[in-house]
């Protein structure tokens, strides 16, 4: 019989229940050890039986002085002899308590308690507890000042009996934050305590590995689930948005599911891209991480320089993002459901103001009068139109439902430990028709099979449906950006409530285009995508002797992505288009499938002080695509779209294509470190990839980096004893980006030119593009400083990174002589510079029963194109230029400066040549010639703005009083600017569209000159209106700062409820809060976009608002249960 993977996946969680009883004592106590240490401190010979053994220890560090030197000589004993031989002299007792070593220390010297027990004495008793109502053993509990105290037992309980009735406890756990609590009398005194998630004795997520936080020598920032889970949204990166220095991440477009992009220190180029490469549980994966349940991830790292990338070889140069997902916990089982609902809505604050139909009938009527026309009956009366405004753009909106739902399940077993995590994400977009639904699962399964051997499988499914009607693009391609212009008079029903079909007024109206109704096309318009993937990988790891780890893995990732389109006869998303139409479908099948075998080998080992971890491996991945893609036409029924009803198949939309590539890599990193206080790392990558041209086939990517903790050293500790923590860091390597297609080395033919002899057509094929075989990587050369500090017990912890970096071997199509029969020739070229400022700061501000953190960032980017091609120094696009000696992708165009106000101004001013009138825009005349020209040699553009920010920032504040907890999420960016596109349509004077409500303030006459930055409505239409319309100038450009409270989330969490829950807490949150920004364009200051709304634009065209899709406000109500 053959199972169903459901029969699957329930076999398997039940086994997982069924291993997930509590480990004994015994089996803990008689493991194997073998170790040597010779007066090493007592914390570092602990966390090596830790690692040895798999086991926790738990103590007070008040209570038990780690600092001791401790000298111990065991082979092959049971952990029992080594903790009495170890503990024993430094009367240390040491119980079993939910698979954790409890430590204490013996209290053999202390008083009776009936000495202690004077009238005055007061007994205080409670129970610690985490942040999820379990009980914390182990917790030191001091009165502040004393030597009085105790530690709370494997419940979480504690007794203490104090010499009277008032003072201060001080909580304190390894890992936790301290607390310090007055007694004020109290005999009762419960302590719920908070995470310390920076600690400094935290593990970081490193590539291929983990180390200690001190320890970490590179630019790397980690961020835990528990930050970052109750933000209510369907992808993980918006989750991290202003939580990270050094990374940019933007919300380009509200599409559901869709519209992140992230930038790691700035990076970019001209053509290979500038997404980080992300990394999911040791896998390079090559799809979507948007497509990834963020319920299922534990912990996050950001490797953001070269000596922490290098290992990720030709792939690191945008950064990488490790993301680790959930596994079962040491001695703990727990089931958890989060659940949350939530409402949409598009805030009325930021929305384009556009003209009502009041507003635009009078415009109207005031440019036929200012004409010499007669007026049109539409608008003689403009107030005809009271209270009858049309909103197109409001009309497409609508209040929506988000809801999401996650089962997790972890269990531990000492061989066997499994994760299991189910969600159901479903949101519906505020716009018409747009829906987002995702179905995940992931199962994540160890297995010691003996002490030396352990397996481990993980597998993920998910399956998302997507629909989103061709919401986003420029006018004609973006249904709200035709909304947004289209005429507010003409009626989006008619008289008996139906929707109509199009709308078009009489030509004398000025009204040249006919308008479909957008509300038809959004709700019948289909753009579905279907994707199923599956993320899966095994391994075998052996330690054959001590130290000597080998490992194996397999990893898969499959995507299927089915699409379809359909444009029934009666909608469409064009402009101009009457209806009925012809009716159009398009169906696409994708299909990517990427295995990756890694096989590393490592060795740790110390000799007396020194450390050595020694790492080295091969890998090999592969990927392949292909894609099918039918387009069809003209159907005898809308409600049959099948490609056989279809009249026409149509042939140039008709294709397949296949797209593959291989990669081959050797790695190796050596982390060495003395007394824990002298740091080193060397790492070298070598690629071999199908990419690269035959001639240039293997490139290697190597990297050092050193620290020093300086406040180890005796000298610091005595002379500034404030500072707790402080370590030097530096770094330098080489990374690469292959980014750059499948086949871009090879020369490309074209096999779809037929040729005709006499009557027969004969297909045939041309080569069309020239080879390279000398084609390679794009190369970055990166040098990183940093500074880690820790200041009053770690109170106050700051990062600083200097870094300085220079990409080379930049991928461009190269222009050649045209006796080659080709136009241009892809080539490594020319070199970008870039550096920048990092700073990141965590301060507990207060520690009593109200607690208080912030976290805050603040980056500074700069980039200069030192290079581009010989003969070349500068390349352009529709609105931006790359120029040598510039910044990267400017905004570029003529610089306006208000109108001609009269005459004379109009005299004395340059002027385009039978363009420029009274009332008309004013150019600046950069190159002093008295002649305003657009291109050619005697251009007048110049740089007219940045897209790219001065800095970016962010902040979190967590508060905590009693079982309340409160969090609020800001991020900003400061000094980029915009380009208001959608004002081409917007503000076109001729009044062919509807206009902004500033348009009313445009010039008339020298009597009504307006506000001076809107030109005349002229008779001669274009010839005039069209300068300040279509030539990009200035007047485009708009200041995009902004500050956003992307969340604010307030919680309550009630400890051990019932007999059915461990805990529960139930919170209610705002995402996308609140937008500061002068910002006038519209209402989303982090948008981009490109003309068919498919991207944002790429690194050459950033900063481009087209209207897109808005990012809504959603308000939530939650639950987590623990049981």
């Amino acid at each position: 019989m053959k199972l169903s993977l459901i029969q699957l996946l329930i076999a398997c969680f039940l086994t997982a229940l069924a291993f997930a009883g509590p480990t004994r004592g015994q089996e803990i106590l008689s493991k194997s050890v073998t170790l040597k240490a010779e007066r090493e401190n007592l914390k570092t010979v602990l966390r090596r039986v830790e690692e040895l053994t798999n086991v926790k220890f738990v103590y007070s560090k008040e209570l038990i002085k780690t600092d001791r030197r401790v000298s111990l000589n065991v082979t092959n004993q049971q952990l029992s002899v080594v903790l009495e031989q170890l503990l024993a002299p430094l009367q240390i007792s040491y119980q079993i308590v939910s698979n954790r070593i409890l430590l204490q220390q013996k209290t053999a010297d202390a008083a009776p308690t009936s000495q202690l027990a004077a009238p005055w004495a007061l007994t205080v008793r409670g129970r610690v507890t985490d942040e999820a109502g379990q009980g914390l053993p182990g917790v030191s509990v001091v009165l502040k000042g004393t030597n009085t105290g105790t530690s709370t037992d494997g419940s979480g309980a504690y007794s203490l009996t104090l010499p009277g009735n008032d003072g201060i406890l001080v909580f304190s756990f390894v890992g936790f934050i301290s607390q310090e609590i007055p007694v004020n009398n109290r005999t009762t005194l419960d302590v719920q305590m908070a995470t310390d998630t920076k600690a400094l004795s935290e593990v970081v997520v490193v590539g291929y590995g983990s180390q200690l936080k001190k320890e970490v020598t590179g630019a790397v920032q980690t961020i835990s689930s528990k930050e970052i889970q109750d933000i209510p949204v369907s992808q993980v990166t918006q989750k991290l948005q202003g939580q990270l220095a050094g990374v940019q991440i933007n919300q380009t477009t509200g599409r559901p599911g869709q519209g992140m992009s992230v930038r790691i220190r700035g990076q970019m180029s001209v053509s290979a891209g500038s997404e980080p490469l992300y990394v999911v549980d040791g896998f390079p994966i090559t799809g979507n991480i948007g497509s990834l349940n963020p319920d299922e991830i534990e912990d996050i790292s950001i490797l953001k320089d070269a000596s922490s990338t290098s290992l990720y070889g030709s792939r690191a140069a945008n950064g990488v993002v490790l993301i680790t997902t959930k596994r079962g916990k040491t001695g703990q089982t727990n089931v958890s459901f989060n659940a949350f609902y939530g409402v949409q809505n598009v805030p009325q604050r930021g929305r384009i103001e556009m003209m009502d139909a009041v507003e635009f009938a009078q415009f109207k009527k005031e440019t036929f009068e200012d004409h010499g026309k007669v007026v049109p009956v539409e608008f003689q009366n403009p107030a005809q139109y009271e209270g009858k405004n049309n909103d197109w753009f409001d009309a497409l909106l609508r209040t929506a439902p988000m809801q999401s739902y996650n089962l997790t399940v972890t269990s531990n077993k000492e061989n066997f430990r499994t994760a299991i995590v189910a969600g159901i994400f479903d949101q519906e977009g505020v716009v018409l028709n747009t829906k987002y639904k995702r179905y995940s699962l992931r199962m994540n399964t160890d297995y010691a099979i003996s002490d030396k051997i352990k397996i481990g499988f993980n597998i993920a499914p998910n399956y998302i449906f997507d629909n989103t009607p061709r919401t986003d693009g420029t006018r004609g391609t973006g249904i709200l950006f035709n909304a947004l212009h289209t005429w507010p008079i003409m009626p989006i029903r008619d008289a008996k409530g139906e929707l109509t079909l199009f709308n078009q007024l009489p030509g004398n109206t000025g009204n040249i285009y006919a308008y479909p109704n957008w509300v038809r096309a959004a709700e019948e318009l289909v753009n579905e995508t279907r994707q199923t993937n599956l993320l899966g990988n095994t391994y075998l790891q052996y330690n054959p002797i001590k130290g000597l780890t080998l490992k194996s893995t397999f990893n898969v990732e499959f995507l299927n992505s089915k699409f379809f389109f359909f444009n029934p006869s009666t909608a469409t998303s064009a402009i101009n288009v009457p209806i009925p139409t012809t009716a159009v479908s398009i169906r696409q099948n994708s299909d990517d499938l990427s295995w990756l075998n890694e096989n590393l080998a490592t060795y740790a080992t110390s000799i007396k002080e020194h450390s050595f971890e020694l790492l080295a491996g091969f890998s090999n991945q592969s990927f392949r695509r292909e894609v099918t893609r039918i387009q069809a036409d003209t159907y005898a029924d809308d409600r049959l779209p099948t490609v056989q009803g279809a009249l026409n198949i149509n042939r140039a939309g008709t294709t397949n294509s296949v797209g593959q590539w291989a990669l081959t890599s050797l790695i190796s990193r050596l982390n060495y470190n003395y007394k824990g206080k002298y740091l080193f790392t060397a790492a070298v990558r070598r690629d071999g990839s199908s990419r690269f041209g035959s001639q240039n086939r293997w490139g290697t990517f190597p990297s050092v980096s050193a620290g020093w903790v300086v406040s180890d050293e005796n000298f610091f500790i005595s002379s500034v004893p404030k500072v707790s923590f402080a370590k030097l860091r530096a770094s330098y390597g080489i990374i690469g980006n292959n980014n750059i297609g499948d086949y871009t080395q090879y020369a490309l033919i074209n096999n779809t030119v037929n040729s005709v002899f006499g009557n027969t057509i004969a297909p045939g094929a041309i080569i069309t593009s020239l080879a390279n075989p000398n084609l390679g990587w794009e190369t970055t050369r990166q040098l990183d400083l940093g500074l880690d500090l820790g200041l009053f017990n770690d109170r106050i912890q700051f990062t600083y990174d200097y870094y300085t970096k220079r990409t080379t071997n930049l991928l461009y199509s190269v222009q050649v002589p045209q006796e080659s029969g080709f136009s241009n020739f892809n080539d490594n070229i020319g070199e970008i510079k870039f550096w920048g400022h990092e700073f990141a700061l965590t301060t507990r501000n207060l520690d009593g029963r109200l607690k208080w953190t912030t976290n805050a960032n603040i980056s500074i980017n700069r980039n200069k194109v030192m290079a581009l091609a010989d003969g070349i120094d500068r390349v352009y696009g529709t609105f931006h230029i790359t120029q040598v000696g510039q910044p990267f992708g400017m905004f570029y165009g003529l610089q306006a400066d208000g109108v001609y106000m009269n005459q004379e101004d109009l005299n004395n001013s340059p002027k385009v040549p039978g363009r420029s009138t009274v009332g008309s825009i004013k150019i600046r005349d950069i190159n002093g010639d008295g002649i305003i020209t657009y291109g050619g040699n005697e251009d007048d553009r110049t740089i007219i703005g940045n897209p790219f920010p001065k800095f970016t920032y962010g902040i979190v504040n967590n508060f905590r009083y009693g079982n309340f907890d409160l969090s609020i999420v800001g991020s900003g960016s400061y000094g980029n600017q915009l380009l208001v596109r959608h004002l081409y349509s917007t503000a076109n004077l001729d009044g062919v569209f509807n206009m902004v409500k500033e348009v009313k303030y445009r010039f008339r006459s020298e009597a009504d000159p307006g506000k001076g930055f809107y030109g005349i409505a002229h008779k001669d239409g274009g010839t005039i209106t069209g300068v300040e319309r279509d030539w990009m100038n200035s007047r485009f450009i708009a200041d995009a700062s902004f500050f956003t409270i992307k969340n604010i989330t307030l919680g309550y969490t009630i400890s051990r409820s019932n007999k059915f829950f461990k805990s529960a807490r139930l919170y209610t949150s705002i995402q996308q809060a609140f937008v500061f920004t002068n910002y006038w364009g519209g209402p989303n200051p982090e948008t981009s976009a490109q003309d068919n709304g498919a991207g944002d634009g790429g690194n050459l065209s950033q900063g481009v608002d087209l209207s897109n899709y808005p990012v809504p406000r959603t308000f939530t109500l939650g639950v987590n249960l623990n049981f």
